[in-house]
Formats: structure tokens, sequence, C-alpha cells
């Protein structure tokens, strides 16, 4: 490490779990952040100051007045530009050190698999059901674990779904294909403060994947009341009759056509 980074991270560095070996893996790792709204703000900025070193940042919208409110990304100047060029520039003037990737796009499903093959970790911060399991599938068969967050209202979950263990539960296990009918923020709201929560969750799960410190939200579905701020756990278990454990059981998993785009919260 550089002597500015030796700096820049030092209160990192002072950490026993994490220490200079942690601080290390982050910089050399890659992560994709998919949507660029109301969770991957948090999420992006908290995985760019912590110094992940490559961040491939993923949304096909443009910035909005509406989005103001809670996607604190972009500024006001910045109204009708890309949500990805939005974010590179707050993320350069936050830690220039950073590796950025513009993805302006849509991912499919076959799209995704092909960034897999370079990618550490994906946080995904949409609100869309069928790119989520597109994602799980997509993970499954790289085995690359994914970061899922959701928030709407005053209610928010987070999950980790961490194929390199054999046995962990995928978002399918939650959720059957098909239940694609969820409420989005533009039709039901959200309280601004809450996305940042759900999505400063997202990036502490991803920052202690990277860095291999704690304990990983696999197996656990973590659930916020905002309105009480009440925090509760459910256990996940691996569903006996999910295809996509089945097919990961079998070592292939069949590929799907996914036609969605990305919805950020």
């Amino acid at each position: 490490m550089r002597d500015e980074e030796l700096l820049r991270y030092s209160r990192h560095l002072l950490l026993p779990e994490m220490d200079v070996e942690g601080q290390e893996r982050l910089l050399a790792s890659r992560v994709l952040i998919l949507g660029l709204g109301g969770l991957g703000s948090p999420v992006a900025l908290y995985l760019a100051a912590a110094g992940v070193g490559q961040l491939w940042l993923a949304d096909d919208d443009v910035v909005d007045l509406s989005n103001l409110q809670r996607q604190i990304l972009h500024t006001a100047q910045r109204i009708g530009e890309s949500k990805v060029d939005s974010a590179m520039q707050s993320l350069q003037a936050l830690n220039p050190g950073v590796t950025l990737h513009p993805l302006r796009e849509r991912l499919d499903e076959a799209r995704l698999q092909q960034l897999l093959q370079n990618l550490d970790l994906v946080v995904d911060c949409t609100d869309n059901f069928a790119i989520r399991f597109a994602l799980n599938r997509a993970c499954a068969q790289a085995q690359v674990p994914w970061v899922s967050g959701a928030a709407i209202g005053l209610n928010g979950q987070v999950s980790v779904y961490d194929f390199r263990q054999a046995h962990t539960p995928c978002y399918q296990c939650l959720y059957p294909e098909g239940d694609d009918q969820a409420m989005t923020c533009s039709e039901s709201g959200v309280l601004a403060p809450l996305v940042g929560v759900i999505g400063t969750v997202q990036a502490l799960e991803a920052v202690k994947l990277l860095a291999g410190i704690g304990e990983s939200l696999a197996g656990r579905l973590l659930l916020l009341e905002g309105a009480s701020l009440r925090w509760r756990e459910m256990t996940l278990r691996q569903d006996p009759a999910c295809p996509v454990c089945l097919q990961r059981q079998q070592g292939k998993l069949a590929e799907t056509e996914y036609s969605g785009g990305l919805n950020d919260v």
C-alpha cells in the first residue's frame, strides 16, 4: 500500500479484524452495483470510500427531480443526466483511487453471466423482481455472492446469498419465481432515511464479504420496521423444491431469458 492509502484507510487499519490484509483485499476487489438510486447511493459511496478497487456501476435511468428526496449520489444540477454519469462524478470526487466502470444499459441474464466472470460480488439495489431472479441464477452459476436489499414505505430488508457455501439458500428459496408484483417507491412511497439505513447495511455486508471478516447474513433475512425502529431476523433454509438449488446440486443451470430493466428504489 502507498503512503497515501495508509493514511486514507488508517481507521480501517486500526481494526484488528481488518488490518492491512483486509484492506488490501478491498483494494483488489471487483464489485457490480445494480441500480444507483436510493439504495445504490449509500452502497456506492461507502464502497468507494472504503477503498473497493473496482466498481461497475449499472443503471439505464436519468436523474429526475423526484429522485433527490433520497438518492444522495445525485444533485439538482444533474437532473436529466445519466445516473451512471452523475454517480461517477460523486465517486471520483470522493475517492479518485477507485476505478469506475460505467454500464449505462439494461442488463439481461446473458450480460450478467458475462460480467460475473470478472467480479467478486454483486450488490442489488433495484426494486425489480425479474432482474433479481436473473441475478440469482447467474450468481449461482458463477458461484459469486450477492447482497440483496429492499425498502418500501417504512420497512426494509437485507440478506446475502453466498453460493460459495454448498447448502446456503438462494433468493428463489425465499420468493418463488413469478412473484413479480412488487410495489415500487413511485407507487407506494418510501421514507428517505430508510433507504440510507438499508443501503448502509448492504455496504457493511459487502465490505465484510470482500475483506473476509465477521459473519455475513447468508442464511438469514434481516427485517427493519422503520416506524418502531425494530429489527427482526428470520432464518432462511434451502427449499428442497427450489429449481435453482436443485440445478446447483447437479452442477449446472439451464439458461432462461430475461427482458426486464433496472428500476431503482
